[in-house]
């Protein structure tokens, strides 16, 4: 202990025990006020640099490290040996710490997040126009190349399969489906 903090110590216990005059309960609560301002002088900033290395961040660290010696000032009368204090300071901040990194825990584990390939607003709304326009350009087609291109593209049928809910040959399908697309990618450029 350095000279200056011996006497700093020196004079809080002098304090302490000549306390304050008038009852047990306003001398007991003023040697808890004193005993804890020691202490949070003293050791602060070591009891923060503990927190940090257990939650890893310095705010979290100071929150912790603050509820810790609001604790302790308000169970102070519940402690036993006043020079146990600093250790009932460290256990409660590797206690809050561990209580911190619970809480994160949790809440990541329950975290809402977006799937990676969830696109954005904007892409949604232009895929809105591209799929009118698709449609729009559809509706000019004649009815034969339409329902080749919709049965084929949209209702993912087979060559085989269309010809035989249209009613016609496959070559069919194939010449109907080919002129379609040709049809509307000509409509979509025009756009």
């Amino acid at each position: 202990m350095r000279a200056r903090d011996r006497e700093t110590s020196t004079s809080h216990e002098d304090m302490l025990l000549s306390g304050p005059e008038g009852d047990g309960a306003a001398r007991a609560e003023w040697g808890a006020d004193l005993a804890v301002t020691e202490l949070y002088a003293v050791h602060y900033r070591a009891l923060v640099r503990l927190a940090a290395l257990l939650v890893r961040d310095t705010p979290t660290a100071e929150e912790v490290v603050q509820d810790s010696f609001v604790a302790m000032h308000g169970g102070w009368q519940r402690l036993r040996d006043a020079e146990k204090a600093l250790a009932y300071l460290r256990q409660a901040v590797v206690n809050r710490s561990r209580s911190v990194l619970r809480h994160r825990t949790v809440v990541d584990k329950n975290l809402q997040k977006a799937p990676p390939d969830m696109p954005s607003a904007e892409h949604g709304a232009l895929v809105l126009l591209e799929r009118h326009a698709v449609v729009a350009a559809l509706r000019d087609l004649p009815d034969r190349q339409r329902e080749a291109i919709v049965l084929r593209y949209y209702a993912d049928l087979s060559e085989a399969e269309i010809a035989a809910a249209m009613g016609i040959s496959r070559g069919a399908v194939k010449s109907h489906t080919a002129r379609g697309m040709t049809a509307l990618r000509a409509a979509l450029e025009r756009e």
